[in-house]
């Protein structure tokens, strides 16, 4: 099943001139077919942390079809900084009901569900989750998480978004499947078509972090600011083992010999960066559990553009990992394990 498939519907459901006059310059900007995938999209969306909730903001105004939001946890006083949808009295309430009416009131033409109860993220619900949407989006979860929902959507057929933050970190992967999009063509002539069809074919997040780095350059390794990129795998290495984000500088030894051991399984140019820079892992051992509002705005604004460009099957989404360095303020991009 392509990214770009309309889904699960039999009958899509068409733009009504009340809703193009809304999205006028969107579909001047995509294309009417392109916002008819939108409009025809339900997209699941797990964990309503900062990065989530700049998300569900963009592609809500951008006019997808329904949004269902799964979230058992409880507002808490520290989401109130980057979780724009809650305020003080939601303190105690469910995530996902203490946001529908606010996420509604952004855009009274999408359908909003609510899923309060807490997502088991394995076995036949985790498949029942996922069956009955278009695309799944999860965000702040460890990597084990990821990747079990991740090889849910492959059984399912569906595409599939991760993305979260570590302090000043964050990351985007996606898995599109055999995802096919329209772009344009800059090498042909004037005369000659302008678009051309293209396809990517992704791979699952397991399949991702077995990419070897062997082959680059010194300077195409640094353009990828591997620094960065290990940093994010380091804490994911280091949730993984002790359940729980680095929240102490203490650690940063720990999380420097396990970035230090990434770099080196995945045969990363040593000329380009010999050993992590301990700066960097001192910032993400004492700021990885924690939501800083800056950076959740960046990642979650990618995010949503991005899935709006899968959508949309107009130019090539994220190939398809993405981290933000909230020490530079640049985005990279690295294709793992994607020819």
């Amino acid at each position: 099943m392509s990214a770009n498939d309309p889904g699960t519907k039999s009958v899509p459901l068409q733009i009504t001139e009340d809703e193009a006059a809304v999205y006028d310059r969107q579909i001047r900007l995509w294309g009417l077919e392109a916002q008819q995938r939108m409009r025809n999209a339900t997209i699941l969306v797990v964990n309503l942390k900062g990065v989530a909730t700049e998300a569900v903001k963009n592609i809500v105004l951008a006019g997808i079809g329904k949004l269902v939001v799964a979230d058992g946890d409880r507002v808490a006083q520290e989401d109130l900084g980057a979780g724009f949808f809650f305020r003080d009295d939601d303190v105690g309430k469910n995530k996902a009901e203490a946001a529908k009416s606010r996420v509604e009131s952004l855009n009274p033409l999408v359908t909003v569900e609510a899923l309060p109860a807490a997502v088991k993220l394995e076995g036949h619900t985790l498949d029942s989750l996922v069956k009955d949407v278009d695309m799944v989006c999860v965000t702040d979860l460890d990597r084990e998480s990821v990747i079990r929902v991740n090889d849910a959507c492959r059984r399912a057929g569906k595409p599939f978004y991760a993305g979260g933050t570590f302090g000043l970190l964050g990351y985007i992967f996606c898995d599109l499947l055999t995802h096919d999009y329209i772009a344009p063509d800059r090498s042909a002539p004037k005369d000659a078509a302008k678009n051309i069809k293209n396809t990517t074919t992704y791979c699952p997040l397991k399949t991702a972090l077995e990419h070897r780095w062997r082959g680059l350059t010194r300077r195409q390794t640094k353009e990828l600011n591997p620094a960065a990129v290990f940093s994010v795998l380091a804490v994911w290495e280091y949730q993984s083992t002790h359940d729980t984000l680095p929240d102490d500088p203490g650690v940063a030894h720990e999380l420097e010999s396990i970035a230090n051991s990434l770099i080196a399984k995945a045969e990363v140019n040593r000329q380009t960066i010999p050993r992590i820079p301990p700066d960097l892992i001192q910032i993400a051992a004492t700021t990885a559990a924690h939501e800083l509002s800056p950076v959740c705005a960046v990642v979650g604004g990618v995010l949503a553009q991005d899935i709006l460009k899968a959508l949309a099957a107009r130019e090539s989404p994220i190939v398809n990992f993405f981290v933000f360095d909230g020490q530079t303020g640049g985005g990279t991009v690295t294709r793992m394990n994607v020819s």
